[in-house]
């Protein structure tokens, strides 16, 4: 069985997001939508709304499973078996600083990375754009998938 696991912080998971992942059910035969912990970013949602978004986004798919984990990707990896990182890209800013990291992966553990590009339409969506988006009372709606509700 052919497992990949799609880390990230997900503060919230973005219509980019959402894509990759539906796209990557395709290509595996489970992607697991891992949240990391980082003790040194301040989240605007908290580690259970951020799960619970992405639950909720992906509830009538049996081929996708949400995680929390701490520590380094690779070693999470060995821990459950998986063998495939699954990354977006969505510009060549991100191609480089991925490539980094996928380099190092691969030499920290067997673990081969794939990337797929985002869709045209959600290339330009980053958390970061929809949590301005967010504090200043815009329209996040449009940028993330329907789970995402600010309370």
């Amino acid at each position: 069985m052919k497992r990949a696991i799609f880390p990230g912080s997900f503060d919230p998971i973005t219509l980019g997001h959402y894509d990759i992942i539906k796209r990557g059910v395709t290509l595996f035969d489970e992607v697991i939508v891992a949240i990391g912990v980082n003790a040194d970013k301040n989240y605007m949602f908290s580690l259970e709304e951020r799960k619970q978004f992405i639950e909720e986004a992906f509830a009538n798919e049996p081929k996708i499973k949400v995680v929390i984990y701490k520590g380094l990707t690779v070693d999470f990896c060995k821990e459950i078996g998986v063998e495939f990182i699954l990354r977006g890209l969505r510009n060549p800013a991100d191609f480089e600083f991925e490539k980094a990291i996928a380099h190092t992966n691969r030499d920290l553990a067997p673990i081969e990375t794939v990337f797929l590009l985002t869709s045209a339409d959600t290339s330009y969506i980053a958390s970061s754009i929809v949590r301005d988006v967010i504090r200043h009372h815009g329209d996040y709606t449009k940028l993330v998938p329907k789970s995402v509700k600010i309370k």
